[in-house]
């Protein structure tokens, strides 16, 4: 089972803002890089007052990027992001609205677990300040 849709990135033009004007974080195996979508603040003038109203943020989306250099057999790779998936659904409630983020698996990773990639993703999380209270 996936991600819900719609906390799913699948456009290309998605990925490469991201690459662009996000930030990056690194890890051994996993390479996180975020970009923030910005909330609007919608004014509403009223007859005696100004009234600030901020519009709720996107879900989060979330896309993951391998390669043949991670492995050349396909199988390899859609077991990594099977993994992925799983844990990024593990973490989801605690993640903050509003950001898009891709997760890109970096050669040597077909030697995780689930309990390492969880660790790793949780660990990128928390330096890109996108976990919840942390």
């Amino acid at each position: 089972m996936g991600l819900p849709q719609a906390h799913r990135l699948k456009h290309w033009r998605d990925f490469r803002t991201v690459y662009q004007k996000g930030i990056r974080r690194s890890r051994r195996h996993l390479t996180l890089r975020g970009l923030r979508k910005y909330t609007k603040v919608v004014e509403k003038a009223t007859q005696r007052r100004s009234i600030k109203i901020n519009e709720e943020p996107p879900p989060t989306r979330i896309g993951i990027s391998i390669s043949q250099k991670v492995s050349k057999k396909a199988v390899v790779r859609n077991r990594i992001k099977r993994q992925l998936r799983a844990a990024l659904r593990q973490l989801l409630p605690q993640i903050l609205p509003g950001w898009q983020l891709v997760v890109v698996v970096r050669p040597g990773a077909q030697e995780c677990d689930y309990a390492q990639f969880l660790r790793e993703l949780k660990q990128l999380l928390v330096e890109a300040k996108v976990l919840n209270g942390h």
